[in-house]
């Protein structure tokens, strides 16, 4: 049953539907379809189901389409508009993510110092059925000791040697703050010193929760509410070397990453819905509430970014992040290198989500 949420509106009733380029949008719905044929989606629980998207799906693998009036037209046939009826605030709220670059050399040297680390071996997933009685409910990841199930080494005692000597490390880099916010991004291009082009991308964390530092920052009055962003947050770390680390520990979560390819320096990393992001039109939500690959219509007047007056786009639901919570949250992909990071870090905007609705689910009301 679809979720009382969900406020049936027309097209004609989101700002801007007419004026966006639907094909790009298109483009990023079509490798879900190509993925599904691998692995079906979960279904979220506000009741647009995987099985109402599934004959979606396979109609955009078998439409040619070539123009944004001809993908206009396909979103048209298949969905009708809904807004997002948030009762957890006064409306909804975005932020953006992006893929960093950063050189990296594949060895240690006295100048790149900082590793990224693959999963350890003791590392395992955790769930009801092998959770302790007394473990953090949480916890998604816990570490294997012949006592037994126990809680995994967090950020500081990682950064302080808990792992070294296991041959887990992946790269190295030379500052710890571009360390500090890859493991927030949760993916990167590595340019190599022997120049090659690598990624890392996520592969699993210690399960402990993610605090954001600019939080903090916020409620000690180090930086004032209207200037905070990503950018501010990094400069703060910058001059104030002697405090930097202690901040950062106090986000206890710290992500483990695997190697990829960069088969298409276009398209971003291989996200949770196992296709590459694309940018300006991959959206990361809530999963438990959501289903990848649903279509989300975005409008978030305040927001100057991607080259418009405003932000009214149609993006895709094809990742989600820990801290992405509630039905009407997301976070922008704006795509990989320092421009994208500069969009991304300045997106904390309200905005109003619309999302697309099989018809087949709408065919009683």
């Amino acid at each position: 049953m679809l979720s009382p949420l969900f406020k049936l509106v027309d097209f004609a009733d989101c700002p801007g539907w007419r004026d966006d380029q639907h094909l790009e949008a298109f483009r990023a719905l079509a490798r879900s379809a190509e993925q599904v044929q691998v692995k079906p989606y979960k279904s979220g629980s506000l009741g647009i189901s995987f099985e109402a998207l599934a004959p979606i799906f396979a109609d955009s693998r078998e439409t040619i389409v070539e123009t944004d009036g001809e993908a206009r037209a396909f979103f048209e046939k298949w969905f009708r508009p809904a807004l997002i009826e948030n009762t957890e605030a006064a409306g909804g709220f975005v932020t953006g993510f992006y893929e960093p670059e950063v050189v990296a050399s594949p060895v240690r040297t006295a100048r790149f110092t900082v590793p990224f680390l693959r999963r350890p071996a003791d590392l395992i997933d955790i769930d009801d059925n092998n959770r302790p009685e007394g473990f953090d409910p949480y916890f998604a990841f816990a570490r294997q000791t012949p006592a037994g199930v126990v809680e995994y080494f967090d950020r500081p005692a990682i950064e302080s040697g808990a792992l070294e000597g296991r041959g887990l490390e992946i790269a190295y880099v030379e500052s710890q703050i571009d360390a500090f916010f890859i493991h927030v991004q949760g993916a990167a291009r590595l340019k190599m010193t022997d120049g090659r082009l690598r990624r890392i991308t996520y592969a699993a964390k210690t399960g402990h929760r993610f605090t954001g530092i600019g939080k903090i920052l916020l409620e000690s009055g180090e930086v004032a509410p209207d200037r905070m962003s990503m950018q501010s947050i990094r400069s703060w770390l910058a001059d104030h070397p002697d405090r930097a680390q202690a901040l950062m520990w106090n986000n206890r979560s710290y992500i483990f990453f695997r190697e990829a390819d960069v088969d298409d320096a276009t398209l971003g990393p291989i996200a949770a819905a196992k296709v590459p992001l694309t940018g300006g039109r991959s959206l990361a939500v809530d999963r438990l509430l959501h289903t990848f690959g649903t279509p989300f219509y975005i409008h978030a007047p305040d927001l100057k970014a991607f080259g418009g007056e405003r932000f009214a786009r149609l993006m895709i639901a094809q990742d989600t992040g820990s801290a992405i919570v509630g039905a009407a949250r997301g976070d922008l992909f704006a795509g990989s290198g320092d421009a994208a990071g500069e969009i991304a870090g300045g997106i904390r905007h309200e905005a109003d989500f619309y999302a697309l609705v099989p018809r087949v689910l709408l065919a009683d009301r």
